[in-house]
């Protein structure tokens, strides 16, 4: 068990998934979080026995909490989590928008990340560990109306505090800002978008620098 361990949320599909295979690959053990247990066990059983399914809502703070400590106990500890579970809007703009839908994406995209960093941190001290949040071009940018986007923005402002914040004992934080990806966020299929993988090579990418080196931010946007 001398391989790292790290934590992800949203693990279900999408990027999460395809972040899970590239750190298996990687030689990373993966806890596995996310609401679909159905989905998560038969990733788990793909990977093999260096993954395990951790099922939870990542709004709920104890789920994460109860959930990192599986992750550790099982492997012996932590060595970076991922804060990636979010979801868009389907009523766009402020006139138009539904404020039950803006509560759960608020809760889900802001604190379902603070909850992750909160049950994550005393492990990653342990490790001078990394957390990596997924923020997106939206964060970066100003976009008509965008509920989603300004619940980035705020991803990628803690982002850059909780990098601060870990410096302080050596650890380190990053954001990971895609464009559009092909995943299931999206009704219809866009394949000459990013794939999941691209953004799962810019997570290894930031994981696998040299501990002197915290990549703060990857932005990648496709090409097309």
């Amino acid at each position: 068990m001398g391989s790292k361990t790290i934590f992800i949320t949203g693990a279900s599909s999408g990027i999460g998934a395809a972040t899970a295979r590239a750190a298996a690959k990687a030689g990373w053990n993966v806890g596995l979080f996310a609401r679909s247990e159905d989905k998560i066990s038969k990733l788990a059983d793909e990977i093999g026995e260096t993954a395990l399914a951790l099922p939870g809502d990542a709004t709920d703070a104890q789920a994460q909490q109860t959930a990192i400590e599986q992750l550790a106990d099982r492997f012996g500890g932590i060595d970076a989590a991922f804060a990636n579970a979010g979801m868009g809007i389907g009523k766009s703009g402020t006139e138009n928008g539904d404020p039950d839908e803006w509560r759960q994406v608020i809760e889900l995209n802001t604190l379902g990340v603070l909850f992750t960093a909160k049950a994550a941190l005393p492990y990653l001290r342990k490790t001078k560990g990394h957390i990596v949040l997924t923020g997106s071009a939206a964060g970066r940018n100003h976009i008509k109306g965008s509920i989603y986007g300004a619940t980035k923005w705020f991803v990628h402002g803690y982002g850059g505090n909780l990098a601060e914040e870990m410096r302080e004992w050596g650890g380190r934080c990053t954001i990971v800002a895609p464009g559009m990806v092909d995943t299931p966020f999206f009704d219809e299929a866009k394949p000459d978008k990013l794939h999941p993988e691209d953004v799962a090579d810019a997570v290894m990418h930031a994981l696998s620098a040299d501990p002197r080196n915290t990549v703060r931010e990857v932005y990648l946007m496709p090409s097309n």
